[in-house]
């Protein structure tokens, strides 16, 4: 006895597709040779253009609603091979309306009712999800896309702040960019010691030269005697030219002694320097060498930012800042001249002698002035890094100690050519 026999096939179909009746999704039921049997209210109301759906080719159904080809294959070939298949994503468009939804369909199994076997299935709506998920996307890629720029802006910035730490003395770097936000007076009195240098006959020297061995020269030069201003503790505060003015006090200071102890040990230190770089000099051209006077004094000075808004300069002023300049302009080749202030304060710890009582451009009375007799100083600050190295074959001396990395690539690029002589010959 067959049991499908005493059950009518239309009701049974009715009672299983019970609970699709009332679903939120368009559900329908398809025989084995996926031809419709049943579909649901929602059915309709999803997809009001189709019509009357009794018998078709379900396959043919999702051609009418304009599915991808290739998701009709999926569909057919996924559940022929698995019984069941979820295509998660399927964009219709219904008049002027883009709707997304996803198809779960699956084979249905009756050992009792043959006329239960079959393919069931239903539509999700998932428009107001894929919209969220859009926007949600759309979010993130703002975002990315946000912190690429910060990124970049972050970059740039850093670039500039390494490129404006060379335009700027250490001291004045650190009090603008590691500031609490607490500005103090832009202009304050200070007792200083202040620096003048110049190269002796530069004009006429500069005169003879060709601009890259000027370059040369001169970058050298002033790179050198920055790294020993900066080891010293000096605040840089101009190049003119070939000539240097640098002051101890601010913006730190150790005392006024202690200052102006520094500052001297900084001129010895550089003309000890710059004895050492003549050999090299000569070698770019520089025949006679190249001697450097240099002026100090020590006095109060008003000290800060000075300019107009467009440009400002931190910089001092005052009567010993003009003294040190006519120093430095009356300087025996090769020497240091202090002022009687700047010789009262360090006279005790450096050698020196009277040189001679001058009355300097804009002063009204004799100023006594002192030159330093001895530049091998036993110096508080570190020495300056040199690199040398004396080999069986080869001696290296690389007087140019600001940029090492550079030398390194030079030397690289000499064992390039060596290699390539070699291969030659």
């Amino acid at each position: 006895m067959v049991l499908e026999e005493f059950f009518n096939s239309s009701k049974v179909i009715d009672l299983s597709f019970f609970n699709f009746q009332n679903a939120i999704t368009a559900a329908y039921f398809a025989d084995s040779d996926y031809k419709v049997i049943r579909t649901n209210q929602n059915f309709k109301q999803f997809f009001p253009a189709l019509g009357n759906l009794q018998g078709v080719y379900f396959p043919e159904i999702l051609e009418a609603l304009d599915v991808e080809k290739k998701h009709i294959d999926e569909f057919i070939e996924t559940i022929e091979k698995n019984g069941r298949v979820l295509i998660p994503r399927l964009e219709i468009i219904q008049g002027d309306d883009k709707k997304v939804f996803s198809l779960l369909s699956t084979k249905t199994e009756s050992t009792d009712f043959s006329f239960l076997r079959g393919v069931q299935g239903q539509f999700v709506d998932r428009t107001q999800e894929d919209k969220l998920r859009q926007e949600k996307d759309h979010l993130v890629e703002e975002q990315l896309k946000n912190q690429n720029i910060i990124k970049q802006k972050s970059e740039r910035l850093e670039e500039i702040s390494k490129r404006l730490a060379s335009y700027l003395s250490p001291q004045v770097y650190d009090s603008i960019f590691q500031s609490n936000g607490v500005i103090s007076k832009k202009h304050q009195r200070k007792n200083l010691t202040v620096f003048f240098s110049d190269i002796v006959s530069f004009t006429e020297l500069s005169d003879t030269l060709e601009p890259e061995v000027l370059a040369a020269l001169i970058n050298n030069y002033l790179s050198e005697m920055t790294n020993i201003a900066i080891e010293c503790g000096g605040t840089i505060d101009k190049f003119i030219g070939d000539a240097v003015m640098v002051f101890f006090g601010d913006p730190q200071s150790n005392g006024e002694r202690h200052d102006a102890l520094a500052c001297v040990e900084m001129a010895a230190k550089m003309q000890n320097r710059i004895a050492e770089l003549q050999t090299y000099w000569k070698t770019l051209g520089i025949r006679n060498g190249m001697q450097v006077r240099m002026g100090i004094s020590t006095g109060y000075c008003t000290v800060g930012d000075f300019g107009s808004q467009q440009r400002l300069d931190y910089t001092a002023f005052g009567s010993p800042v003009n003294l040190a300049a006519r120093l430095e302009t009356l300087a025996p080749a090769g020497s240091i001249i202090m002022s009687e202030a700047t010789q009262e304060l360090v006279g005790e710890q450096v050698g020196s002698e009277v040189y001679k009582a001058i009355t300097p451009k804009g002063f009204s009375a004799p100023v006594n002035t002192f030159i330093l007799t001895n530049h091998n100083l036993k110096l508080k600050v570190r020495e300056a890094a040199q690199f040398k190295k004396q080999g069986s074959r080869v001696s290296i001396d690389i007087f140019d100690t600001s940029d090492i990395r550079a030398a390194i690539a030079e030397l690289k690029e000499i064992e390039l050519e060596f290699e390539r002589l070699i291969e030659e010959e």
